[in-house]
């Protein structure tokens, strides 16, 4: 696996060695040890999976207090637009983002640590995302940030007029809301 680092500390792309032949291919997606010798030491307790349409936004969202998540995310079918905030407010990065494009072909990941907005673009006809997290969730614990505040300026990739979102996302808080933790 290649670990890449990206202009935000802690957020990291992993890049897998993938082995193709003519019955397809192979490649680890997850090895705690090579994770650990990359500095990733976090343990995932949980893993979820989404099937999305084009056009569709989720997030941005995080976990709050004691029950913050870090995730490894990747796509298994389509492609996706992925990104992470900085939603550490004492951080030198806060409100910045990365965005990175996952998808079936490019089996690329993203490690994403604790204390960070998580949200994702759908981008082609379908895609099914999956994501390992080292915290259970609790609904109480739930925060969301609007896709489009101004404050973070993502790109999304999708024209305005296509996005789909649910009510939740669009009435979701803005940036100079979050809490300190």
């Amino acid at each position: 696996m290649n670990f890449i680092k990206t202009e935000i500390d802690g957020v990291v792309i992993v890049e897998p060695r993938v082995f193709e032949d003519n019955r397809g291919y192979f490649f680890e997606s997850y090895n705690e040890a090579e994770f650990v010798k990359n500095g990733i030491t976090n343990h995932f307790v949980q893993d979820n999976q989404s099937k999305s349409g084009y056009g569709v936004i989720r997030g941005l969202h995080c976990q709050l207090g004691k029950h913050a998540q870090a995730k490894l995310v990747r796509v298994l079918k389509g492609k996706v637009l992925d990104v992470a905030v900085d939603a550490r407010k004492n951080s030198p990065t806060f409100g910045k983002h990365v965005a990175v494009e996952l998808s079936e072909e490019n089996k690329r990941q993203l490690f994403i640590p604790r204390g960070f907005l998580h949200g994702f673009s759908v981008l082609s006809e379908e895609a099914i995302f999956a994501y390992k997290c080292d915290n259970t969730y609790c609904k109480e614990a739930e925060f969301g940030i609007r896709y489009d505040d101004e404050d973070i300026g993502v790109d999304w990739k999708i024209p305005a007029d296509k996005v789909i979102t649910s009510e939740k996302d669009r009435l979701a808080n803005k940036l100079k809301d979050m809490p300190d933790e």
